[in-house]
């Protein structure tokens, strides 16, 4: 199978052996990471985004690379995270197949690639990764970490696992733990995969590919993503033209069947199955509540793991269409910053677009951001 890898991507080594969190552990791993911008002497003005689940870590333009990036309106000179002020640094999630070791990766310990044999990835093992870039790169505290879905969770699980090594965070449509809606649709994304029959326990090649659980786990997702309000505006219940219909018995017929096939079809040859697999589960398990003594009440664990978390400022910033990590979870990040000491405050954007609005509403989301960031 192909890595999808940006060019210009750089890697930073992990320490060999790299423990993980729910056992095993990796050797001669890596993290693919970019950066923007200089850091300055003092080495105080570092600003990490950690990704959510598909984001490589070209996450704008730079020498290295000028192709847009996939959070091209946000981070560059004069933009909401401005690299003429910040040293910028994007990190690739462990476990994903953009260049960062994952079961995509060569194992070498067989020569062949993880697939299955890959440890089992929980979202602190993808923070600890981070810390590690972050230490690398002789930053002792970041002005700031931003994490957005996936990269909100794995933020605070850096921030309690490795103390004082930021001063403020922006979690962007995040969570502090996974939520039973959001853990059934990742559910049934997985499912989808596993019982296409080229999955094959994980051992597919290009020729086999697991292309229609793929497009199944995509559409699912896609459909989350966003908003029944904005695909109503989008697409109503237009039809497609006779000659862009499907002939097949319950084929394509409306508009917005046509648009998640072809999102669908561009998605899933550029991301590898087990790593789907691997990073969706990771979700699933994720709860700063375990930091804090289980007891019969999850959400006051939950609260407790948030106030565990010691830094100066935060921002908390969702969509109010976001079915997938809804407002109510970025407003419990920041009620519990707050009782932990945070100057934090959480921010309702009334968006159309649902949970992906922080990759696309840019009116909203940008001057949210640059507001923060311009007053740390």
């Amino acid at each position: 199978m192909t890595e999808f890898i940006p060019p210009g991507t750089r890697y930073i080594d992990l320490p060999s052996p790299f423990p993980m969190r729910r056992g095993g552990e990796l050797h001669g791993a890596r993290i693919a990471y970019e950066t923007w911008g200089t850091l300055n002497a003092a080495r105080d003005n570092a600003v990490l985004i950690v990704t959510g689940l598909s984001p490589d870590a070209h996450a704008a333009a730079n020498d290295a690379n000028p192709a847009p990036g996939w959070w091209e309106a946000m981070v560059g000179p004069g933009k909401p995270i401005d690299s003429d002020r910040w040293f910028v640094v994007c990190a690739n999630s462990l476990g994903s197949c953009k260049g960062s070791t994952g079961p995509a990766s060569i194992n070498p310990d067989t020569g062949d690639l993880y697939r299955l044999d890959f440890p089992q990835l929980s979202i602190e093992d993808g923070a600890d990764a981070a810390a590690h870039v972050v230490r690398e790169l002789g930053i002792d505290r970041l002005a700031c970490v931003i994490g957005n879905s996936m990269g909100g969770m794995a933020a605070l699980a850096l921030l309690v696992r490795h103390p004082g090594i930021a001063r403020s965070h922006i979690n962007i449509s995040g969570a502090a733990k996974a939520l039973p809606f959001s853990i059934a649709i990742r559910s049934l994304q997985r499912e989808a995969i596993r019982l296409d029959p080229n999955w094959n326990d994980g051992h597919y090649d290009d020729a086999n590919y697991p292309e229609s659980g793929m497009r199944m786990a995509r559409k699912m997702g896609v459909i989350t993503y966003r908003s029944a309000l904005e695909w109503d505006g989008r697409f109503g219940r237009v039809r497609l033209d006779s000659d862009r219909a499907d002939d097949e018995p319950f084929g394509l017929e409306f508009e917005v069947e046509s648009y998640l096939e072809g999102h669908a079809r561009r998605f899933v040859r550029n991301f590898d199955p087990n790593c789907y697999l691997y990073l969706s589960r990771s979700m699933d398990w994720f709860d700063l509540g375990d930091y804090c003594t289980r007891g019969d009440d999850s959400e006051a664990d939950t609260r407790a793991g948030l106030t565990a978390i010691r830094i100066d400022k935060a921002l908390a910033i969702g969509a109010a269409t976001d079915i997938l990590f809804p407002l109510q979870q970025q407003r419990e990040i920041a009620d519990g910053l707050r009782v932990g000491g945070a100057d934090a405050r959480f921010l309702a954007l009334d968006s159309p677009q649902g949970h992906d609005a922080f990759l696309v509403d840019f009116d909203r989301f940008g001057p949210a951001v640059r507001g923060f960031l311009v007053a740390l």
